[in-house]
């Protein structure tokens, strides 16, 4: 993977973080890392974490890893440190499907965020009108 590739995928990968509710970023463990509302991480980059692979690592639902990971290995995998929690490694060396990993930003989200925030999502999803142009789901 090119260095400008690599850039590419971590610029796409924030607009879909910055583009939900309360959402920050800031460095973690050396890597960009995304919070909602400052404290609680649902995604983290992971460019060549213990490998050469370039990835993300995200919240996900009961049994998203598993059935992912067993559909799909060249695409997805269980990040070391929070993999038994059930969260998701996502490879970006690889073609990616840029509507997936929207989803599964936003199902992260859902994941981790307040009640309060996710209601706020909600809202917005329901009416398409109020998005952003450059929302989750926009023009990416």
């Amino acid at each position: 993977m090119t260095q400008d590739v690599r850039v590419d995928a971590l610029e796409h990968l924030r607009r879909l973080c910055l583009a939900l509710p309360e959402v920050t970023e800031r460095l973690s463990h050396g890597e960009p890392t995304w919070f909602v509302r400052g404290k609680k991480t649902f995604v983290t980059s992971a460019d060549h974490h213990h490998d050469d692979r370039s990835a993300f690592w995200c919240a996900a639902g009961p049994g998203v890893q598993e059935t992912l990971v067993a559909q799909a290995p060249e695409n997805y995998f269980r990040p070391p440190y929070v993999g038994h929690r059930g969260w998701l490694g996502v490879y970006l060396d690889v073609p990616v499907d840029w509507d997936v990993v929207a989803d599964l930003v936003e199902d992260a989200y859902r994941v981790i965020a307040p009640k309060t925030l996710v209601a706020r999502l909600d809202v917005r999803v329901a009416d398409p009108a109020d998005l952003p142009q450059s929302s989750a789901h926009g023009d990416l």
